[in-house]
């Protein structure tokens, strides 16, 4: 539903990237569309939630009046499979500066009954009318240059076993947060890579909305392992990101009952802060 952007060569263009392909949709009404869900974003049996996003995201684009998320909040009620799947959106106001949408996600089960698997709210916006004014107290995250960075290539085969998502990212990860991959947890629940897709695209607006949710639960640096399924995520877009790979920090403060937060910044090359999210998940405890 948009045209490729120029892209140096041997590089993916956006618009014409394997993400552009595996998240455009299929319009068959005003307001509801039709996608294949890709197994190339899943992990496990299940599609990765900011895959998920970035769909949806596409969707409320098409359907509003403005291009880009401001603010999207996500609440994910079941599991998503790869195959078939219908996203219903409905807009709730239009303004100036701001419209307001929200969408669904459904599949069917084997039986034909409808499931709803997410469900989000969000406002969107024009990120290119934006007055250039930054007042911040935020740093970028201190990572080793991307050479000194470890990525699944570089770990035991377990690290990305079952995760088809890592085949399509280029993710190098803080050797200071990856000590869970060798069995050695930091207990920080700390972490941080940089981070692009493999094919080279560059970042655009809706794929800060995967780039939020790709990296590993920083519960393994709490020395958990397993499924850490996403509740609740909320992502705030800043401005368009520059070209070039991310830096995406995550941190935990809080783990109880079986819960913990995600807090997450992204930052471009020009040191800009371009996305922030804040999520909600569930661990497996003992």
């Amino acid at each position: 539903m948009s045209e490729a952007a120029s892209a140096p060569a041997g590089q993916a263009a956006i618009g014409d990237s394997e993400f552009d392909r595996d998240t455009a949709l299929v319009r068959r009404a005003p307001g509801v569309y039709d996608i294949d869900l890709s197994a190339g974003w899943a992990i496990g049996n299940a599609v990765n939630g900011g895959y998920l996003l970035a769909v949806l995201g596409r969707a409320l684009a098409d359907a509003l009046p403005h291009p880009d998320p401001f603010t999207i909040t996500a609440h994910y009620l079941t599991a998503s499979r790869p195959g078939p799947a219908v996203v219903r959106t409905d807009v709730v106001r239009t303004g100036r500066t701001l419209s307001t949408g929200q969408a669904c996600l459904v599949q069917y089960d084997e039986d034909g009954s409808e499931v709803e698997r997410i469900r989000v709210l969000a406002s969107y916006g024009d990120l290119d009318a934006l007055p250039d004014d930054v007042r911040t107290s935020a740093k970028p995250p201190a990572i080793p240059p991307l050479e000194q960075c470890v990525g699944p290539e570089d770990g035991p085969a377990s690290v990305s076993s079952g995760s088809s998502i890592t085949d399509r990212l280029m993710l190098k990860l803080d050797p200071a947060t990856a000590g869970w991959a060798v069995g050695r947890p930091s207990g920080k629940g700390e972490m941080r890579a940089w981070f692009g897709l493999a094919d080279g695209r560059d970042a655009d607006p809706l794929s800060l909305l995967l780039a939020v949710d790709a990296l590993p639960p920083t519960a393994f640096e709490l020395g958990l392992s397993g499924w850490v399924p996403t509740v609740e995520l909320t992502v705030h877009v800043r401005c368009r990101p520059a070209p070039g790979p991310l830096r995406v920090s995550i941190t935990t403060r809080n783990l109880a009952g079986g819960f913990l937060e995600e807090d997450a910044e992204v930052w471009d090359g020009a040191d800009r802060l371009v996305a922030q999210s804040r999520q909600l998940a569930r661990v497996r405890l003992g």
